[in-house]
């Protein structure tokens, strides 16, 4: 716990002071030599990064990382200007963010959208079998109160609940405006919580919020019994990992590295990669992708 207290304190403590990593004149591009590898300020993006950084500087490959960034809102900014070469991503997220329209939500069919939809000179490689996606969730006694199985179940009882979760899903067409489109679903009010952190946990097990986003492979909905609301109509697309990069340091070696270990991750990996995040002894994202990469021969 005083781990966990220590990282929301530093969280907050960068918020009261502005402090943003993208700005301030901390932008300017990567070495040409180097790939700067990213990562969001969550768990399993931090491990997926130095998965990636570690594979490719086994390699002979120069990385440097800037890890924690924010939310895509924030790091996609630096993927743009070039400040950050490499960062793994989410799919149907992504398309979501380059193209707000965008339809599609099967896996082959939102990577092959993602692929034209992109900013010239940025590009993803192969997409991995792991998804992760954002879920309406719910404890276990707010499920039975209700009878809930799927969003679907939830509508009638939107306007009664509070929903919580990472601040910019009031705003994603895949957040609650999806949920308002597709459900008609508008909920009481919403809670600025966390990315899927401490914080969402906490408001669901104490009631101060009877919904709210986690991600499908978050340790805490099976350690706490959480139920995962069925999607029928498709909000939340399909959420395949994979490497979103600056073409220009896109080496064939590069494409190789990271394409093995797309082909390697699927979705059991990505919950057994969180679960020994989320472990007592809570090992470094460091230690944990460098014990994963042994075990997968990369």
């Amino acid at each position: 716990m005083k781990r966990i207290a220590t990282a929301v304190a530093a969280v907050m403590l960068l918020s009261a002071c502005g402090g943003d990593p993208l700005q301030g004149g901390n932008n300017n591009p990567a070495p040409t030599d180097t790939i700067v590898v990213g990562s969001a300020n969550f768990p399993e993006s931090t491990v997926l990064a130095e998965i990636y950084a570690q594979a490719l500087a086994a390699k002979g490959v120069k990385v440097s990382k800037r890890l924690n960034i924010g939310n895509r809102e924030l790091y996609f900014k630096g993927v743009q200007d070039g400040s950050i070469d490499l960062i793994p991503e989410y799919s149907g997220v992504l398309l979501k963010h380059v193209n707000k329209e965008a339809q599609e939500v099967s896996s082959d069919e939102v990577y092959a959208a993602l692929k034209k939809a992109l900013p010239q000179g940025l590009t993803v490689l192969d997409k991995s079998s792991a998804e992760d996606k954002d879920a309406v969730v719910v404890t276990k006694q707010i499920a039975a109160q209700y009878s809930l199985k799927s969003i679907d179940d939830l509508v009638p009882y939107c306007k009664d609940l509070v929903f919580g979760g990472p601040a910019e899903f009031q705003n994603r067409p895949d957040g609650l405006p999806g949920l308002k489109a597709k459900y008609s679903c508008e909920f009481k009010q919403f809670k600025s919580l966390d990315v899927g952190g401490p914080l969402t946990v906490a408001g669901l097990k104490d009631n101060t919020v009877q919904a709210a986003d986690l991600f499908t492979t978050d340790a805490a909905i099976k350690a706490n019994e959480f139920v995962v609301l069925e999607d029928p109509k498709n909000v939340f697309a399909a959420q395949n990992v994979l490497p979103l990069v600056n073409e220009k340091k896109a080496s064939q070696q590069v494409r190789d590295t990271l394409n093995a270990i797309s082909k390697k991750l699927d979705t059991k990996t990505l919950l057994d990669l969180n679960q020994k995040l989320s472990s007592p002894d809570k090992p470094e994202p460091e230690k944990v992708a460098k014990e994963w990469l042994a075990s997968a021969g990369i």
